[in-house]
């Protein structure tokens, strides 16, 4: 049962965020019984318009607001790509000294799956929303908990990226969804809490979760590898990029691996963990190239996505704070196109990279 406590209560958290549009609410939902609740940031150029749905999970022990606020901050980008984005709140759970977790042990009162489609029932209910293009993210026990929904809610999510997330053995053989799902997953080969290659037996190994998603969306079975630009060699790492695709319905499956990475969020911002890439940016650019009602015609509509239109034209030029530039800027800045894409440049001294 859900029922909609926005008439009920009046509850809801205004901030004001200068550089990403004007309003934050928190809204509750009945599920299961329990109050839910979740954070929901409409972009500034909200109009009549059916928008794509992001949901972002933060990690076990974590807070939608903190994981929000300083570590996957997509607001910039929902501004500029126009997407409407939310980030739920996971429940205390007793059999983990009261840890806000995902996915609780039984005995619980409560299913996180139905949590999530009750989050998208909602808001296509309050907003417009474009249902063929929901999509999922998460980090670490957020991450995980996107491949058990991935598995169950094909039908309304249509790709999602999980970072630093696992898998448990033998999970994997409860897992058979209807629908191709595209996936990509970020992961460092020396994290320590879901291990790149687990040997105690007791997640999956990147390589196997891949795999799993390969032979379900039938892809092309040899990848194509790239190498990211190593752009901060001080970090201590560096990212390697594995594509699968041509899948069904136009599906893929995409691996960031971040080679000596390990249990972190990558980001631009950080001081540490990898700084090459921007785990927000990855995230929206390879979800938002997939929609449920696309056609099979996969070199029609997989290639020219959304960023790589011939009219792609320069919106503004951001600073790291969310800062828009004037001309001749320094040091490290983002330009932010009309279909929502993200450059990063750095430009030093009339050096630019």
């Amino acid at each position: 049962m859900i029922n909609t406590l926005k008439n009920i209560f009046i509850y809801f958290l205004i901030i004001y965020i200068p550089s990403f549009g004007q309003e934050i609410f928190n809204e509750q939902i009945i599920c299961d019984g329990n109050i839910r609740e979740y954070i929901i940031y409409v972009p500034e150029n909200y109009s009549n318009s059916s928008l794509p749905l992001l949901i972002a999970l933060h990690g076990g022990g974590g807070y939608a607001h903190e994981y929000m606020l300083y570590e996957a901050d997509f607001r910039p980008v929902a501004d500029t790509a126009n997407f409407i984005l939310v980030y739920p709140q996971a429940l205390e759970d007793p059999n983990d000294d009261l840890s806000t977790n995902w996915m609780h042990k039984d005995p619980t009162n409560h299913d996180d799956v139905e949590f999530i489609e009750a989050i998208i029932d909602t808001i296509s209910n309050n907003y417009l929303i474009d249902n063929s293009r929901v999509y999922l993210c998460g980090y670490s026990l957020g991450g995980m908990f996107c491949y058990s929904t991935a598995c169950k809610l094909s039908d309304k999510i249509t790709a999602i990226g999980s970072v630093a997330g696992g898998i448990f053995i033998g999970e994997l053989t409860y897992c058979s969804p209807p629908n191709p799902i595209s996936v990509l997953t970020i992961n460092g080969t020396l994290d320590d809490t879901h291990p790149y290659d687990d040997t105690e037996g007791i997640y999956h190994s990147v390589n196997e979760i891949n795999s799993f998603w390969i032979n379900h969306n039938m892809t092309d079975l040899q990848p194509i590898i790239e190498q990211v630009e190593n752009i901060n060699s001080s970090d201590g790492s560096y990212v390697e990029k594995y594509s699968w695709i041509n899948g069904n319905e136009c599906s893929e499956v995409q691996e960031l691996k971040i080679i000596n990475g390990g249990h972190d969020w990558p980001s631009f911002y950080n001081n540490w963990g990898n700084q090459d890439i921007d785990a927000c940016i990855e995230i929206w650019n390879f979800v938002s190239k997939f929609s449920s009602n696309m056609s099979l015609d996969c070199n029609t509509n997989m290639n020219i996505s959304k960023f790589q239109s011939s009219e792609k034209k320069l919106l503004k030029t951001i600073d790291v704070n969310g800062k828009t530039l004037k001309k001749n800027h320094q040091g490290i800045y983002f330009d932010i196109y009309n279909d929502g894409s993200v450059d990063k440049l750095i430009k030093f001294n009339n050096y630019i990279d």
